[in-house]
């Protein structure tokens, strides 16, 4: 049993839950001008875990015969059939009943919300099927984190959380396209689009640039909006640096640290991010 429970957390790689979850308690925070209660940081928590679970466990059943056919992939949990593909639908369904439940534990909004943030995470996996922007549908998926904390916190709607979704749509759609570089000549091969796949190693890196200079920009207007002080500033100047050392880790003709690029940078990210924001929000007791 814990060998199986070992190889399903590698296989959803649960770590990696660390790259949405700071972004939910910062909509949390938001949403709550300061600390949120336990209970609701709990069920945040649970609902968070859940949907990526489920998300992570379909995206693994979708793309199964492609990890097959992948030397990348192709030493993956259901490829090297160390679990059934029955145990990894079960995963789906019960992951996805766990995320609705601690919606309706929120509120009523978070509950009615549910099935379409699900069908949002879900529908991601099939995408590279049929378009290159399919990095963007993995950024909306990660957008609906401080989306649904401040749905969850509120009960209701508002700009600043849209605006925070943004601009982790803009991160997760960038630091997503440098991770596809690694797969350019096997996504041809197989028929598969991506940003690299289409426009080349080169103009990919440079897009994803872009991408990260918007979500610096966007994060800045939206501190300067809500009137947070040097601590949230300070953060997010980390943070540019951190972006700009990630992007000097890849090249279009050495891309053998994209590993570090994506895992380990990109982590830091989020967590100094939540850390300065969150330490400012509270201090600041913003609105």
């Amino acid at each position: 049993m814990l060998a199986k429970l070992n190889i399903t957390l590698e296989m959803i790689r649960f770590e990696h839950t660390i790259f949405a979850l700071p972004f939910a308690f910062m909509g949390a925070f938001f949403a709550a001008g300061g600390m949120p209660e336990a209970a609701e940081i709990g069920w945040i928590v649970l609902a968070m875990v859940a949907v990526r679970s489920a998300a992570m466990a379909f995206n693994r059943l979708a793309d199964m015969t492609i990890d097959t056919r992948n030397p990348r992939t192709a030493g993956r949990a259901l490829p090297q059939k160390k679990l059934s593909r029955s145990f990894v639908i079960g995963l789906v369904i019960s992951s996805s009943v766990v995320f609705v439940f601690a919606a309706a534990m929120l509120n009523t909004l978070a509950l009615q919300l549910s099935p379409i943030a699900l069908a949002i995470v879900l529908l991601y996996s099939y995408t590279k099927r049929f378009t290159w922007t399919t990095h963007f549908f993995l950024g909306l998926s990660l957008a609906c984190a401080p989306v649904g904390a401040w749905i969850a916190i509120t009960g209701s709607l508002a700009e600043l959380p849209v605006l925070l979704g943004l601009a982790v749509l803009l991160w997760v759609s960038g630091f997503d396209i440098i991770y596809a570089c690694q797969d350019v000549d096997f996504d041809r091969r197989e028929g598969l689009h991506s940003v690299p796949a289409r426009f080349g190693l080169s103009k990919a890196l440079w897009l994803a640039a872009l991408l990260h200079l918007g979500m610096i920009a966007l994060l800045g207007h939206v501190f300067w909006k809500q009137g947070l002080g040097a601590l949230s500033l300070a953060g997010l100047a980390l943070v540019a640096l951190l972006v700009a050392y990630e992007h000097s880790l890849v090249k279009p003709s050495d891309l053998s640290r994209i590993n570090t690029a994506f895992f380990t940078v990109n982590g830091w990210i989020s967590v100094l991010l939540f850390v300065t924001t969150g330490l400012d929000i509270i201090w600041h007791q913003v609105p």
